[in-house]
């Protein structure tokens, strides 16, 4: 049963990308505001099902953390415009397994024998050589260049405060979750103003893109399920199969071109990604 809610958000946040890259004329703007708008929708309608009391402290850490996910989901929105989705989904997820992995071994402890490190090791080490190979283009044009790379790392921070959150306060995932999805929003509408776009409130785009908002509301919720049963380094690792969803669908639904051999290569990547997290 753990590990069925460890794949409720690879499944949320393979699907949420797909439904934004779909959306005629939607920008990074538009995606953000739609998927906090989506996901405050999903966070109170759950905590009217599922009532849970808080405090200060353990409210507002939640909202800050939620915040920090609005930054890494807008590198991940402009990355995908820029890129597109089957570049940008392995390489953000390679950012992410590499700080999460850190985080949860060397802070929380949660590799504690010689067996854990060599294995955890040999799973990481499998999973970004895998997302390397999905990255992998000939086309000049579309290579990544370091502007691309280093937007991703540095919008991970936000990911990796976010992603190991749930591990780092005692709190039901009730209580975590409401202040988190506010978060989310608060951080959407503050990137609005600092880039000036706050235009996009009156675009069509924007509202559509509240369903990738359900999508990526349902997976955080999971998420933090997932974090507390499985621990932060397994619970990520299972999350971040979503690549695999993202990426084949960024090739197969959204069309995004890639040569017979960049195709291969791919394959033999997301092979990599499943077996590395299957021996997490």
């Amino acid at each position: 049963m753990n590990i069925l809610i460890a794949l409720i958000p690879a499944l949320g946040w393979g699907i949420f990308s797909l439904i934004a890259g779909k959306i005629k004329n939607s920008h990074p703007a538009n995606e953000l505001m739609g998927l906090g708008t989506g996901a405050l929708i999903i966070g109170i309608i759950t905590a009217i099902i599922h009532p849970a009391s808080s405090n200060i402290t353990i409210f507002s850490l939640s909202l800050i953390s939620g915040m920090f996910c609005a930054l890494g989901q807008s590198g991940q929105f402009i990355s995908m415009r820029n890129i597109g989705i089957s570049k940008t989904m392995p390489l953000s997820t390679g950012f992410q397994l590499i700080g999460n992995t850190l985080i949860g071994a060397i802070i929380f402890g949660e590799w504690t024998s010689s067996s854990q490190y060599l294995i955890g090791t040999l799973a990481l080490i499998l999973i970004i050589v895998g997302v390397s190979l999905t990255a992998i283009s000939k086309d000049k044009s579309a290579k990544l260049k370091m502007r691309d790379i280093i937007l991703l790392l540095f919008t991970s921070i936000g990911y990796w405060i976010y992603s190991s959150f749930p591990k780092a306060i005692t709190a039901n995932a009730q209580t975590l979750f409401l202040p988190q999805m506010i978060g989310i929003f608060i951080g959407s509408i503050i990137f609005l103003l600092v880039s000036r776009q706050t235009k996009v409130l009156n675009e069509k785009a924007t509202w559509l893109n509240i369903f990738s908002g359900f999508s990526y509301g349902i997976a955080a919720f999971s998420y933090i399920f997932s974090a507390q049963l499985n621990g932060v380094i397994t619970a990520f690792i299972y999350s971040q199969l979503c690549v695999i969803i993202s990426t084949l669908g960024g090739i197969f639904f959204i069309g995004e071109n890639k040569t017979k051999s960049e195709l291969i290569a791919t394959f033999v990547g997301l092979i990599l990604i499943i077996i590395g997290a299957a021996i997490q």
